[in-house]
């Protein structure tokens, strides 16, 4: 056959592919153990370019594709994962070093191989979620909610720039940046917990003096992060509890900053997920509509005149908190100084005067007060917490109280009570001088009123300690340590699931009438996937409390079909 390649192939090609893949094995071998992972990389490149000119001076044009697939599966595939965990020169030590232009040479090279570059993609992911779980678990790091966020950003915006200048912004590549963010925020709830405290500082301090579109451009950020939960009525239940706090507290920044990202929420997940936190912004606008209308009215002028004169004459601020909107807990009202009880009590003859049959609760636990106080060094101003206040005029009766007299005085809950009264005792802000020497407080102990105290300011702010500071091994305080971001899931979100899914069945079966099992959870899980995927166990318990309380019945043919009893 003169005119074909069957020679060309049996006599020239066979032989030469086979002493050139010979040759690449051995000399690749050697090159490893002696240089570095860039000096391979360089290498690699010239090798190719080299075996491509060779093919167009000459040898045959058929040959270029086998001699090129020869040459790549010698000098890359065969040390793919030496290259990829090559030490200190490596691809994972380019990606700690953030080497650009080396990456985007070890990712042509692997780009020419797809199951190569598959092995790429793969320890992209590793070493993302191996870079994440090491931010949460250190120690100066993993505990403070805006470093730790604040780091997690940058390590995002650094992988993004890898892959955009890098990775051509392969959307595979993307992927597994986006499975290996979900994986890590979703394996703890201190994810969830340090995003809601993150964004909570933002909206406290962190955007004054800086422009309206740096202060978006931060909260994006934060979004991004927020789209990776699967379970976003984790991160609501921390969110809603420091939005809370920060509208009783008056620390919002800016309403319009505020509302704005609840619009970010809103927009994401839908209205149903922020219409309690938009309840609570209503419910602080009608409070101070109310306290308009209080002051003017005769009930306050009331207040005024029968306490100008004393000594202990108060000005009562009232918010009124709708219970289906705020987190609150079912906790009993201590007791008041009869000044303020006074003052409380007016301000309900007021409200049930405009409001008949509703019903209000006072939440003491949450008030604040700036209370007056006289020192031999002059008169300060204290803002305190409800509970403090109350313990602090007692004071007023005589200088020294035992521990008892206070808790029988004021009805404060045990662990609130020693929370508060050791927060006025800390060696920064002696308010009360505590008799006993250690650092929590004895059964016995007594407290007196602190006349040498010194302060070169005039209001002065008393922050309070954790609860886990109160007392060694404080069971509380481990829940308090929870609540703040521990791995296992809050017990109002657990709560509040289980009457989500309750409601999404009868909702569902309503309008069916008659369903499958199996139908039935998928349609749960779909109507609830915006805030929470519930498992098939956790919707069959559910389905069973249901029927149990004959909203459901079994199929008396088939177990699997549901029917709904109206």
């Amino acid at each position: 056959n003169v005119d074909g390649t069957n020679i060309y192939e049996s006599d020239f090609e066979q032989p030469f592919l086979e002493e050139t893949k010979q040759f690449y094995s051995a000399e690749s071998i050697e090159f490893l153990s002696k240089n570095t992972c860039q000096d391979y990389i360089t290498k690699v490149e010239v090798r190719l370019q080299e075996e491509a000119t060779r093919v167009q001076k000459y040898l045959y044009s058929l040959t270029e594709s086998k001699l090129r697939n020869l040459v790549e599966s010698e000098l890359i595939a065969a040390h793919s994962k030496t290259l990829l965990e090559m030490e200190n020169t490596g691809f994972l030590c380019m990606l700690r070093d953030n080497k650009i232009n080396d990456l985007k040479r070890i990712y042509s090279l692997f780009a020419r191989i797809p199951n190569c570059l598959e092995q790429l993609r793969i320890a992209f992911g590793k070493y993302i979620k191996q870079c994440a779980f090491e931010l949460l678990n250190a120690e100066n790091i993993g505990n403070d909610p805006v470093t730790f966020l604040k780091q997690l950003l940058e390590l995002k915006d650094k992988f993004d720039v890898i892959i955009t200048e890098s990775f051509r912004s392969e959307k595979k590549v993307q992927k597994k940046l986006k499975e290996a963010f979900e994986e890590f925020v979703n394996s703890n709830s201190r994810c969830a917990s340090h995003l809601a405290g993150y964004i909570d500082d933002l909206l406290r301090n962190g955007i004054q003096g800086i422009s309206e579109d740096e202060i978006d451009a931060k909260l994006e950020k934060a979004i991004v992060i927020f789209r990776y939960f699967s379970d976003k009525d984790i991160f609501e239940n921390y969110y809603k509890n420091l939005l809370s706090k920060r509208l009783l507290a008056g620390k919002t920044v800016s309403d319009e900053i505020e509302k704005s990202m609840i619009a970010k929420l809103k927009a994401e997940c839908g209205y149903q997920f922020t219409t309690k936190l938009e309840g609570m912004f209503v419910d602080v606008n009608i409070s101070k509509t109310v306290m308009e209308q209080f002051k003017k009215s005769p009930y306050h002028i009331s207040i005024n005149s029968s306490g100008r004169n004393t000594n202990e004459s108060c000005e009562l601020e009232v918010t009124m908190l709708s219970t289906s909107n705020w987190p609150l807990l079912a906790t009993p009202p201590c007791n008041l100084p009869l000044p303020l009880m006074a003052c409380c009590k007016q301000f309900q003859d007021f409200y049930f005067d405009k409001h008949n049959g509703r019903k209000l609760t006072w939440l003491t636990h949450l008030g604040s007060c700036d209370l007056m106080a006289s020192f031999p060094s002059g008169r300060k101003e204290l803002n305190v917490s409800t509970y403090q206040m109350c313990m602090l005029m007692l004071f007023n009766q005589r200088d020294s109280l035992s521990l008892e007299f206070i808790r029988q005085a004021t009805d404060i809950p045990e662990v609130e009570m020693r929370r508060h009264l050791l927060s006025l005792c800390t060696p920064k802000l002696k308010i009360l001088k505590k008799a006993s020497k250690g650092k929590y407080i004895e059964a016995d102990d007594m407290f007196t009123f602190n006349v040498e105290f010194i302060s070169k300011y005039k209001r002065i702010k008393v922050p309070l300690i954790s609860a886990k500071e109160v007392a060694p091994d404080n069971a509380d305080g481990a829940q308090d340590s929870a609540a703040l971001g521990g791995s296992d899931l809050p017990s109002s979100v657990e709560e509040e699931r289980r009457h989500l899914v309750e409601a999404a069945v009868v909702r569902i079966m309503k309008a069916r009438k008659t369903m499958s099992h199996h139908d039935l959870v998928a349609e749960v899980v779909r109507q609830l996937s915006f805030r929470f995927t519930p498992s098939p166990p956790f919707i069959k318990k559910r389905l069973e409390g249901l029927i149990e309380r004959e909203y459901l019945e079994r199929d008396k043919e088939d177990a699997r079909i549901y029917k709904y009893l109206a």
